[in-house]
């Protein structure tokens, strides 16, 4: 089974951006991770984006963020046409002064956990700043490669960063969060993906706590942190993502997908499946054949209004 992980060359390629185009680019892309931060500017039309377990649907001149190791996947609107410019970047690279200002990877990773993640904005969200105009910018500096121009970017994204901070403040969300150390981050990071290499084995937790030299108590209460959810949540959620990834590209049966993703028989699949999107994995494949890749859930759909 192919795994969720997107690698990019951190080193040789620190931002990556392109545009996509109905025709061009075809929908959907599947559910991937990265430790970048994603950022799509919808420039026409409408797509059905799921971040986690959030759905939205980014519509004309909106923007939605997709954090650091969150999961997520972009649809087709239905018949609609689109067009949004994606863009990548390593956010450990944008550092805010101001000792009370949180560490931004940690803090968008911490939004993107909440029920409700306030990580799409449109217009309205940010009435002081002209997202167009913000993003043909970004895109001409990318497209010219001039002296400087990854500076030039990441200098722009720094302030649309704290405009979204202080909206969050004012929405309540705490920003008072513990910065984590280097090792830390390295640790959890390493531990994603194992889970990711790994999700269709048995995965004992407390194993898994000893492998990376931590207390259960301490690997339980670092991954909350980080996540937002246990550890054995985040493991079911990976194998739902492979489950969907296989209905929606391929046309094994629900035994061989069951063994490959980590489920304990083909009853166990649907039962899980079935209580997490409320429609069995042969109904989500019959939609998803029904209309092809334009296919999104009615669930999903809805959610997104």
């Amino acid at each position: 089974m192919k795994n969720l992980f997107e690698y990019t060359d951190i080193l040789r390629s620190p931002i990556e951006a392109f545009t996509c185009v109905t025709g061009s680019f075809p929908l959907p892309v599947e559910a991937h991770w990265h430790y970048f931060m994603e950022v799509i500017y919808m420039q026409e039309g409408s797509v059905l984006v799921t971040c986690n377990d959030a759905c939205k649907r980014i519509e004309a001149g909106s923007v939605m963020f997709f954090p650091p190791q969150s999961v997520h996947t972009i649809h087709a609107d239905g018949g609609k046409r689109y067009r949004y410019f994606c863009i990548k970047f390593n956010l450990n690279r944008i550092h805010l002064t101001g000792s009370y200002l949180p560490d931004l990877n940690l803090a968008f990773r911490r939004v993107a956990a909440l029920p409700c993640p306030p990580i799409l904005f449109t217009p309205e969200n940010l009435p002081d700043v002209d997202l167009g105009l913000f993003f043909e910018d970004v895109e001409r500096e990318y497209r010219e490669k001039r002296y400087g121009y990854d500076a030039s970017i990441y200098s722009s994204f720094a302030s649309l960063m704290l405009k979204i901070l202080r909206i969050w403040h004012c929405q309540g969300i705490s920003l008072d969060l513990e910065n984590s150390s280097e090792t830390e981050e390295t640790r959890i990071q390493d531990i994603l993906v194992y889970i990711d290499r790994h999700s269709q084995e048995n995965i004992n937790i407390e194993e898994l706590a000893h492998h990376y030299n931590m207390s259960y108590s301490y690997f339980a209460k670092m991954f909350l942190k980080y996540y937002g959810q246990s550890c054995k949540q985040y493991i079911e959620f990976i194998r739902l993502s492979k489950v969907e990834n296989f209905l929606l590209f391929t046309d094994y049966d629900l035994n061989y997908i069951a063994a490959e993703t980590g489920f304990a028989d083909c009853s166990h699949l649907i039962r899980t499946f079935k209580k997490h999107y409320q429609i069995t994995p042969k109904q989500f494949r019959l939609r998803s054949r029904t209309v092809g890749n334009a296919f999104v859930p009615e669930e999903m759909r809805a959610a997104g209004n």
